[in-house]
Formats: C-alpha cells, sequence, structure tokens
C-alpha cells in the first residue's frame, strides 16, 4: 500500500472526500460557515470535475463522496450528477431541503435506485425557533420533503445544528425525525462551529485544526483540512487550513494532509468529534 492508502485503510484519515458543489444558496442561516445566500458569487466545482476527482478518490483508497455547499441542488443537473458519482463511490449530499417542488421530485427518482443518502437539516421541534435560525418556511418544507423523500425510496438522514442543546427540545426533535420516518441511527447532532457567519454572529464553539477530522475537502478554491475549514468570514475565504491550491491530481493534496498529520503532537486525536 502507498502512504495515503495505509493512511486511509487506518483510519487516520477520513474516507469520504467532500466535495464544495457550489458556495450560493437559497437560504441566509445565521451560523452558516460560508456564508452563503441567494447573492453570492456562483463559485462551483465543475461536475466533470467532482466525477474525476470521485474516480481518483476510489483509486487512492477513499470509500465515498459527500457533497456540500451552499445548497447543492441549486446547482443545475444536480439529481443525475448524483447518480453519476454514486456509481463511482457512496454518495453523501448536505441539502437544506427547501427545494423539492414536484419537477425536483420527478428528477430525483433514479436516486431509489443509486447509493446516494440526503442529509437534510432540522434545527429544532418548533417552526418558530427552527425558522428564525434558517429561513422563513424552512421547517414546514423540510416536514413536507422528509417523507416524500422516504417514500421514493430516497435515503434520508436528519442533521441536527446547535448552539446550545437543550434536553427537552432534543427529545421533541427526536420524536418528530421518528414521525417523519427517519430513525435513531440517521439523527446526526453538531456543534455550531466558531466560523464563517457564525465568527461575525459570535455562535459557536471555537475549532483548531486539532479538533477537527482530517477529512479533505476539494472547493473551487483549493483543497481544505475539513469540511468545516473553507469558511468565509466577511466575505473573505479562510485559508487558515487551506492544504493546497492544487487539487488535481488529487494526490498532491493527500500527500500535503498527510504532511499535517505527521506534525500533530503524538496522541492528539479530534476532540470535538464532529460530522
Amino acid at each position: 500500500m502507498t502512504a495515503p492508502e495505509q493512511a486511509l485503510a487506518d483510519g487516520i484519515l477520513g474516507r469520504r472526500l467532500w466535495l464544495y458543489s457550489n458556495y450560493h444558496c437559497n437560504l441566509v442561516c445565521t451560523y452558516c460557515l460560508t456564508e452563503s445566500g441567494p447573492k453570492v458569487a456562483r463559485r462551483e466545482l465543475d461536475p466533470a470535475t467532482m466525477i474525476n476527482l470521485a474516480r481518483e478518490a476510489r483509486e487512492l483508497g477513499f470509500t465515498g463522496v459527500g457533497v456540500t455547499g451552499g445548497e447543492p441542488f441549486l446547482v443545475p443537473d444536480m439529481p443525475e450528477l448524483l447518480v453519476e458519482l454514486s456509481r463511482v463511490l457512496s454518495v453523501l449530499v448536505l441539502t437544506n431541503g427547501t427545494l423539492f417542488q414536484r419537477a425536483l421530485f420527478e428528477r430525483m427518482a433514479p436516486l431509489s435506485d443509486a447509493d446516494v443518502t440526503l442529509q437534510v437539516s432540522l434545527d429544532h421541534p418548533e417552526p418558530e425557533v427552527n425558522d428564525l435560525m434558517r429561513g422563513p418556511e424552512n421547517f414546514r418544507k423540510v416536514v413536507e420533503a422528509v417523507p416524500a423523500l422516504l417514500q421514493r425510496g430516497i435515503r434520508v438522514r436528519i442533521a441536527t445544528t446547535l448552539e446550545e442543546e437543550n434536553a427537552e427540545d432534543m427529545t421533541r426533535l427526536c420524536a418528530l425525525h421518528r414521525r417523519l420516518g427517519v430513525g435513531d441511527d440517521d439523527h446526526v447532532v453538531r456543534p455550531v462551529i466558531r466560523r464563517g457567519r457564525a465568527e461575525t454572529e459570535e455562535m459557536g464553539v471555537v475549532a483548531r485544526y486539532l479538533d477537527l477530522e482530517p477529512e479533505l475537502t476539494v472547493t473551487a478554491d483549493g483543497a481544505f483540512w475539513s469540511p468545516f475549514a473553507p469558511t468565509v468570514t466577511r466575505g473573505v475565504l479562510d485559508t487558515d487550513l487551506l492544504l493546497t491550491r492544487t487539487v488535481q491530481p488529487l494526490q498532491r493534496p493527500l500527500d500535503a494532509m498527510l504532511a499535517v498529520v505527521g506534525a500533530r503532537p503524538e496522541g492528539a486525536d479530534s476532540t470535538l468529534n464532529i460530522r
């Protein structure tokens, strides 16, 4: 095995390659890592590049691809791209779940036979509180979309991002996602990270690179340490966790990541367990 293959096989590096499909979004969430919104410039990864990166990742020993943004389903032909990616590696795509109208649902049909899981954001059991953080009508659209996706045979999990965890709220939220058809094993809970818009709003926990799982992440701007790394603060890209500007061949940023991993203090491990 090569050194990258061994590191992936041993779990030293995360085995999912993350791809930032875009940075623009239809929502303006208060804690957004990338300051995404409707007026953000269209910085996107070319679909052909994404497929080529997935193929390179498979050859290097990665076992999955994560697609995030921005809102991935604002990218033209995203359902078709996800099918193509799933023919290379297992796919997890992060979405706010608000764009699934009839036309998009029809295009999503092939995903029922593909190795694709949608991770849909839902932060609070009360619509008013959820929408205060994420935007008007977010709650309603999500609770309508999740069962409709599951009925079409598309795999769904729920992601909850919290500044502070409240036991009573979490109990009600878990009851809600179960009613929607999503089990406890498919509910991900994570803290707000103080990067991007959360930094401006003084929200969340400060995360050093030692706190973040090393998961190679590629954007239109380069390769980064983690999907929590290519953030934007006050309109400026954060480069503190940038590995390389060059993303192909993928071996180059992967080697850079291994060099950083090798320089970590002995016994250092991710302390926040953020996914």
